[in-house]
């Protein structure tokens, strides 16, 4: 396999069929009582047939990438870096038993769940063909909120799935294409740096020593920053129950 470039026949060919779409899934507006922005789109639901994934232009107007899809806290939610949400159905499977309850396909939120493959251990920057046309770029993990836990009404929710370090990753749209459940999914092109969706989502949660010293031009007589520590305010987040 080469790193950092597009992969040859050999790659595709190695790649091909070990990860797919089991569902492709579209939010249903519901009331969040957990928010105060009035409804949610955090219901996502399997739908037949094809579906659109465009770029949806910058956070702040709802928009993301599937087509009949949509975020209601503008704030934190959409816009290009976090166009789609894939999730996998091996960390469902793995919630499951941990919960005891049953997990659909869509219930963690995710618009894409997939089978075969390690979500959460994609490179960032990681390229996926899916589909003939959809090229979606693997850019940051989800950070859990409120409407989160609330969905799944579990106490102390935010705190487990933290620690869990089992995100799954938001994509950017790099060329838009139909998507709908059974398609493979194709890495085309692969990082050579090692930082993974886990390792940016244990930076910013519980494990800021990961972040790299900030690189600021250096003058005579003065020394090199650090990187900023989280806030109080998120270190209350991710430890509260």
């Amino acid at each position: 396999m080469r790193t950092g470039k597009p992969f040859g026949a050999i790659g595709w060919r190695l790649y091909r069929g070990l990860m797919r779409l089991l569902s492709v899934n579209v939010g249903k507006p519901r009331p969040n009582p957990w928010k105060p922005v009035g409804l949610t789109g955090i219901d996502k639901r399997p739908v037949t047939g094809p579906v659109m994934v465009t770029e949806p232009g910058p956070k702040g107007t709802g928009a993301v990438g599937l087509a009949g899809d949509r975020v209601y806290d503008v704030r934190h939610h959409g816009g290009t870096d976090q166009a789609v949400y894939a999730y996998a159905r091996e960390d469902l499977s793995w919630w499951e038993a941990g919960l005891g309850i049953p997990l659909r396909s869509g219930a963690s939120g995710e618009n894409l769940t997939t089978e075969g493959g390690d979500v959460t251990g994609a490179l960032i920057g990681e390229r996926w063909r899916v589909g003939e046309d959809a090229i979606l770029e693997v850019c940051c993990p989800r950070i859990p909120c409120a409407t989160f836990q609330g969905w799944l009404a579990r106490a102390g929710w935010i705190k487990r799935f933290t620690e869990a370090a089992r995100p799954g990753a938001y994509l950017r749209v790099t060329a838009p294409g139909q998507v709908r459940a059974g398609d493979q999914v194709l890495i085309e092109d692969r990082p050579g740096h090692g930082v993974t969706v886990a390792v940016v989502f244990r930076a910013l949660t519980l494990e800021p020593e990961l972040l790299p010293p900030a690189r600021c031009p250096r003058r005579s007589g003065t020394r090199r920053a650090s990187a900023p520590e989280p806030r109080q305010r998120d270190r209350r987040r991710w430890s509260r129950d």
